[in-house]
């Protein structure tokens, strides 16, 4: 336990039988479980873990067994119903089975999924294991051994102690992000940082790709879990869903580390092609259910009015440039018409932009 709160630890892995065992020997005593999902690796991870599940001695912090079944009572209702949602909602998760014999007492968690989900998938149903049995902090990391344990306690202690529902680790703010950092990846991020900035209102995040965060129980509760995108794609959209749901995040400066050991997955180009369209539908999704339908807010207006006028633009800006192309005489119809649409697309879009920064900042702690 950290400063009296449960704390525990989900490791998504494919295929990290080499580097599991330094991931779960190097996790830091006070955390109480660690929740290893495998999907469906075509190695030895699973039977690594089960070696370590066997061999464990740690003491163990006593936690609620799941299905904690509420007692009936006239004022309870709405208990009984939260209760029968957990209860079915598996179903929406990547089919999966715990290998534990003692799931209830075990240290270490192993959840094999039956199919290959994604990281996305893994990590959301080890955040299903955790909430079903109410763990007060929930930590992530990787099961290739690219994160610092010894860094773990100020990610979590946020959540614990200051009442914040996401901590996310940031390695470009360190001074040897540059250097360290594979150029290509260091590039990505960047861009998909600003992007993210843009689609999920936290407007002062950075380095939204990384995979070393916590989150409190009450996040947990806030949104749908099972929703949660299965691929790389999963971290910006999961700050889009707290940020729709109200929660409340913090940025901790953390170490980058690379060559461990074992090379990452990820192809750079691909996840920039693919994120960015997620984040381009996730901005829209955003915006209709956060700023009409929760809660109305002038800023949906505004940019709204920005892009109707910007695509009434188009076709005088393609005249334009066809006239220049050509060496052709053009009217002022076509530029003043030009003019005063772009110039109300661009002023609509920054007092939308403007608002969206303001409305956001309580968030960002």
């Amino acid at each position: 336990m950290l400063h009296g709160k449960k704390v525990a630890v989900v490791v998504p892995c494919y295929n990290e039988e080499s580097q599991i065992g330094m991931v779960i020997e190097t996790m830091p005593s006070f955390v109480d479980r660690i929740v290893v999902v495998n999907d469906k690796s075509k190695d030895r991870t699973a039977e690594v873990v089960l070696d370590y599940i066997a061999k464990d001695t740690t003491p163990k912090v006593e936690i609620l067994p799941f299905p904690n079944k509420v007692i009936p009572n006239r004022y309870n209702e709405a208990d009984q119903v939260v209760e029968k949602m957990n209860m079915e909602e598996i179903k929406y998760y990547t089919k999966q089975e715990i290998a534990n014999k003692n799931p209830n007492t075990d240290r270490i968690i192993l959840i094999n999924h039956l199919e290959n989900g994604g990281v996305g998938a893994g990590i959301s149903s080890g955040y299903k294991w955790c909430k079903d049995h109410e763990i007060d902090c929930v930590a992530v990391m990787a099961g290739d051994g690219q994160m610092d344990p010894s860094e773990l306690e100020s990610i979590c202690t946020p959540v614990i102690l200051e009442d914040i529902d996401y901590v996310k680790g940031n390695r470009l703010r360190h001074p040897s992000a540059k250097f360290v950092i594979p150029k290509v990846r260091f590039f990505g991020n960047s861009v998909l940082s600003m992007l993210t900035k843009i689609a999920s209102g936290y407007w002062k995040i950075s380095d939204t790709q990384t995979g070393y965060t916590a989150i409190s129980l009450r996040a947990l509760n806030a949104i749908k879990i099972y929703e949660i995108y299965k691929s790389y794609g999963m971290p910006n959209d999961l700050l889009v869903k707290l940020n729709i749901a109200g929660c409340t995040l913090k940025e901790i400066t953390i170490k980058p580390v690379y060559r461990v050991g074992e090379q990452s997955k990820m192809k750079v180009g691909r996840v920039i092609r693919r994120v960015s369209w997620l984040l381009l539908k996730l901005f829209f999704h955003r915006l209709w259910i956060k700023y009409f339908f929760r809660d109305f807010h002038p800023l949906f207006l505004l940019y709204n009015l920005s892009f109707l006028l910007g695509i009434f633009c188009i076709p005088y800006f393609l005249k334009i440039v066809k006239a220049f192309v050509l060496g052709q005489t053009l009217s002022y119809e076509p530029l003043l018409a030009f003019f005063f649409l772009f110039s109300g697309a661009f002023q609509s879009l920054f007092f939308a932009m403007w608002m969206d920064i303001q409305d956001n900042e309580r968030l960002y702690k």
